[in-house]
């Protein structure tokens, strides 16, 4: 039987999602707060990083690496016996001729999607020891001030005033409470976040400016969940709590139906979070930049 891949890596996330948690939310206390690190080194990207976040939290993993079969064993490291695998998935691209406006023949660049397995480092021994380090601790300070500068770096319009978090589509700006009014400062920063991911929704073309879906509505559940997995991710990488609001809570029985009724939407929502935070960690870049020049 043909695996259904985006059936299978939904219905992992549902699965968390009905116990009243989700993968993407991030604790400092967590060994893997950032992204997970293929054995190269390298982030995932995208619903890998979903998968592999839940993947570690079902199982109690501790690493953030991880490698396949082949990989850990070039390494010289042994996937203990019995242990079960994560599918991490990629679009394989291919030619297609199709008919064209006109009738004549023209090809299309066409995707699907295929799987491959990976092993937490957890469950491989004897990886060069690089593999079995945690990451390099950073102090909040510092922490706070790359968040500050990353902030500074987008260009948002931000202000500061009243109890909500909220991005005002008619004004192009975001609304937050006094930092001092958040239980700590990674709070103001993961909201902060969430509220960017919105600010960017237009730049980016996922909506259109001056619009916005109404609330209650399907697409307003999904916006809500691009901007909480964009959140997770900007947290990732600024090395941040994704800690989110008391209110997002309110979004889990919509973010369950939305899942349930199409096992694709988490693969798009994931899809367009990473295309706004790499958008928006493009202002980090080019600021580090212009300090360098």
């Amino acid at each position: 039987m043909k695996r259904d891949i985006h059936a299978e890596v939904t219905t992992a996330i549902l699965a968390q999602l009905e116990k009243g948690t989700a993968p993407w939310r991030r604790s400092w206390s967590a060994a893997d707060i950032g992204r997970p690190l293929r054995s190269c080194g390298t982030p995932y990207q995208g619903i890998n990083t979903l998968v592999l976040w839940a993947s570690a939290a079902v199982n109690g993993f501790t690493s953030d690496r991880w490698a396949t079969f082949n990989q850990a064993k070039a390494l010289g490291g042994k996937v203990r016996k019995g242990s079960k695998g994560t599918h991490v998935v990629y679009a394989q691209t291919y030619p297609k001729n199709v008919d064209g406006p006109n009738g004549e023949t023209v090809e299309e660049t066409r995707a699907v999607l295929r799987s491959y397995t990976v092993f937490n480092v957890d469950q491989i021994d004897g990886m060069p020891e690089r593999f079995y380090a945690k990451r390099a601790t950073v102090s909040a300070a510092d922490r706070n001030a790359r968040a500050d500068a990353f902030l500074a770096a987008t260009g948002a319009t931000i202000h500061h005033s009243g109890a909500r978090a909220f991005y005002g589509v008619k004004s192009d700006a975001i609304t937050l409470p006094d930092p001092g009014a958040f239980d700590d400062m990674g709070a103001y920063y993961a909201t902060a976040a969430h509220e960017l991911i919105h600010w960017s929704a237009t730049r980016v073309g996922r909506m259109e400016r001056g619009s916005w879906p109404s609330f209650g509505s399907e697409s307003y559940a999904f916006e809500e969940l691009v901007a909480e997995i964009g959140a997770a991710y900007l947290c990732a990488d600024l090395g941040l709590d994704s800690t989110v609001r008391a209110d997002h809570a309110d979004y889990m029985a919509s973010w369950l139906k939305t899942l349930q009724g199409d096992k694709r939407a988490i693969f798009r929502a994931a899809t367009a979070a990473q295309k706004a935070v790499a958008y928006l960690t493009g202002f980090e870049a080019q600021a580090a930049q212009a300090v360098a020049a």
